[in-house]
């Protein structure tokens, strides 16, 4: 049988709310797997047991699990069952050669774990007898220090668990078990991490971008739909707000001295997407502010578009410097979608020489010439949702 072993970190620390976020991640892996015929997504002894069908493209559901937020690391394996509470070592050491077959080394390893510690047979006694019979069956040695590969035997309360892989998964929490979010995301590579960072850290993201529109094409709208179709990949299912913010832009432009612009553009984000927020009951909103990496991002400027806010702004990536984004970017997928080329509302009417160190008093002045509650109401009323699912097709 096809058996899936996913064993979690943080999880087994949550005390009495333990069995709710092991529940919460249970329900994720079946979400992510619910496609392809999965048999049964179980508890035992703090780690997941998931039975896969015979027929299951294991590296599809290698693919899926690597995703699942939540999971440490997964092996993918084979069971034997327990013949009166103890493994058939015969057949064990069978499953264990059979699982080798499609790795090429020369030294190994064999590491078992009781998961019941009620079995009479210990730990040591299945890693030398199946250890044995590889090296009888195989002609490989054995090496404890640094193998080639290691084989990984869990004994459960019903069966024994083989592998000979492991794979790492993102860790930290289950989407969902932290509420919602609002991210700002612009299609750029910084935003689309600093979502991911939130996701992994158990929350829902929801996701609003600013168009230039209808000063500009669509051309960041199709990409920032194709970055959150990635991101979806990790929560299941996305709300993707656009809303055209070129029009609002040139009113500012009109009334604004051009060194406040940029940081009167991202007040005004903040006001529209906080309504957003707490219309979808989102408890903070999420930038991917770097500090210092531009003008909008000095200490001074995140402090006086912060003040425009009454929920809390998150910032992931507030120390991460570029190197550090662009090589998670490449590890989550969406660094090639966030460097292709766009029309992005940021750099309509920016200035030569922005404001790096803006007083509040200075920009409470200019907003005073602005109606701003006439230029939220006009943002949110041209708001467009699309709304993204995976695995099923996007609607």
């Amino acid at each position: 049988m096809k058996v899936a072993i996913a064993h979690y970190h943080e999880l087994a620390l949550k005390g009495h709310n333990r069995d709710y976020f092991e529940q919460s991640l249970i329900t994720n892996i079946r979400t992510a797997l619910k496609d392809l015929g999965i048999r049964q997504v179980q508890n035992v002894h703090s780690r997941i047991r998931i039975e896969l069908p015979l027929e299951s493209d294991l590296d599809v559901v290698r693919n899926r699990l690597v995703r699942v937020c939540g999971i440490a690391n997964f092996s993918l394996g084979r069971v034997i069952p327990l013949q009166l509470g103890n493994p058939d070592l015969e057949a064990l050491s069978s499953a264990a050669v059979e699982e080798l077959q499609t790795k090429s080394f020369r030294t190994f390893r064999v590491t078992a774990k009781r998961a019941d510690k009620r079995l009479a047979v210990t730990s040591m006694d299945i890693e030398k007898a199946v250890g044995a019979a590889i090296c009888e069956k195989t002609g490989k040695t054995v090496s404890l220090k640094q193998p080639d590969v290691t084989v990984y035997i869990e004994l459960l309360t019903k069966d024994a668990f083989c592998s000979a892989e492991k794979v790492e998964g993102p860790g930290g929490m289950p989407t969902g078990v932290s509420g919602k979010v609002a991210c700002l995301i612009s299609g750029g590579i910084d935003s689309p991490v600093a979502a991911y960072r939130m996701v992994k850290r158990g929350c829902l993201a929801m996701f609003v971008h600013f168009s230039g529109r209808p000063l500009v094409s669509r051309a960041s709208e199709e990409k920032v739909r194709d970055l959150v179709r990635t991101l979806t990949q990790y929560q299941y299912a996305s709300q993707l707000y656009m809303i055209p913010f070129g029009e609002i832009q040139r009113e500012i432009v009109l009334t604004a001295p051009a060194p406040f612009r940029v940081v009167l553009y991202r007040r005004m984000m903040v006001r529209i997407t906080e309504e957003l927020a707490r219309r979808n009951h989102c408890w903070a909103l999420v930038t991917g502010d770097s500090l210092g990496q531009v003008a909008s991002q000095t200490p001074q400027n995140l402090c006086v578009i912060e003040d425009a806010a009454e929920l809390p702004i998150l910032r992931p990536l507030i120390g991460m410097d570029k190197r550090e984004i662009i090589d998670e970017a490449r590890r989550l997928g969406t660094y090639e979608t966030s460097i292709e080329p766009d029309q992005d509302c940021c750099k309509l009417f920016v200035p030569p020489h922005p404001s790096t160190k803006t007083r509040l008093d200075d920009v409470l002045r200019i907003e005073r010439t602005l109606d701003i509650a006439e230029l939220v109401k006009r943002g949110l009323e041209k708001v467009e949702l699309t709304e993204l699912s995976f695995p099923s097709s996007t609607t």
